[in-house]
């Protein structure tokens, strides 16, 4: 089954076995890759009305660990993070087109969760006129065991370069609370002021 996560809904918590760990928890953005269609043409002809141009839509997360430990896992700065190792969150890759069949994923180690206290869950436009309303962007939570949630990026506002999508809690050591957010903001320091996450930002790119 899935599990959509609607505006203005209740939030979910992951289902955990009995003395089991979460185990491996996927995180998946995905949006439209079909330019070619003629009911959507999708982010290249839609956006930039070229075939070889199209927006580079990240996804990432802050994270705050139960240490005090804050950081950002994201592709610009090169800062992928580790699964196996402290933070325990790992982007997979940096899909620059949407052309990748699985999108951009995240990967947090839930055999881990009592070192990890939040996880916000965010997308931003690093290239290309903001217009999310094109993308169809959605946002698949695969937890171990129990229902795929899903969060669609139903709304939009065009005139923002960044969505924060969800934040995962950890709840008593033993599984996540997950809230859907979908709310625009200018950049990255916006977005950290609105949820109180201290760090310091400065200008960065892709190699």
């Amino acid at each position: 089954m899935v599990v959509e996560l609607k505006k203005g809904g209740r939030g979910v918590i992951l289902e955990k076995k009995p003395n089991q760990s979460l185990g491996r928890i996927v995180v998946n953005l995905n949006w439209n890759q079909n330019p070619q269609s003629p009911q959507k043409k999708g982010l290249l002809s839609s956006i930039l009305g070229t075939s070889s141009q199209g927006i580079d839509l990240d996804l990432g997360c802050l994270i705050e660990m139960k240490n005090g430990t804050k950081g950002a896992i994201q592709a610009l700065g090169g800062n992928f993070g580790s699964y196996e190792n402290f933070p325990f969150v790992q982007l997979d890759k940096d899909d620059r087109t949407g052309s990748s069949t699985d999108g951009e994923n995240i990967f947090i180690n839930g055999n881990n969760l009592s070192e990890i206290k939040r996880i916000l869950l965010y997308a931003f436009i690093y290239e290309g006129v903001p217009n999310w309303s094109q993308t169809d962007g959605i946002v698949t939570i695969k937890p171990s065991n129990g229902d795929n949630i899903v969060i669609k990026l139903d709304e939009h506002d065009n005139s923002k370069i960044m969505c924060a999508l969800a934040l995962l809690e950890n709840v008593k050591d033993e599984t996540f609370g997950i809230e859907r957010v979908v709310k625009y903001f200018d950049g990255h320091q916006q977005m950290d002021r609105a949820f109180n996450w201290g760090l310091n930002w400065r200008p960065g790119r892709k190699d």
